[in-house]
């Protein structure tokens, strides 16, 4: 398959899915929907972390590079 046609093929397709994406958006707002998108689930990123719980992750790390650096003598 030709790797532009290919592409092409994607493009036009996202095109489509667009236009019903916002006539999909357009019903909803003319039906008194929620207004934009509404966005859920888990948040993306890093976890923050606590007090307690960097210095947990302090701990185990300097016992994890003390015997790293015992493995390395011996």
């Amino acid at each position: 398959m030709d790797l532009y046609k290919a592409i092409q093929e994607l493009y036009a397709e996202k095109e489509k899915l667009e236009r019903v994406i916002a006539s999909l958006e357009e019903l909803q707002r003319a039906a008194g929907g929620a207004p934009g998108l509404v966005r859920g689930g888990k948040r993306r990123g890093r976890k923050s972390m606590s007090a307690k719980e960097r210095q947990e992750v302090s701990e185990r790390m300097k016992k994890y590079w003390a015997s790293r650096r015992k493995q390395r003598t011996d």
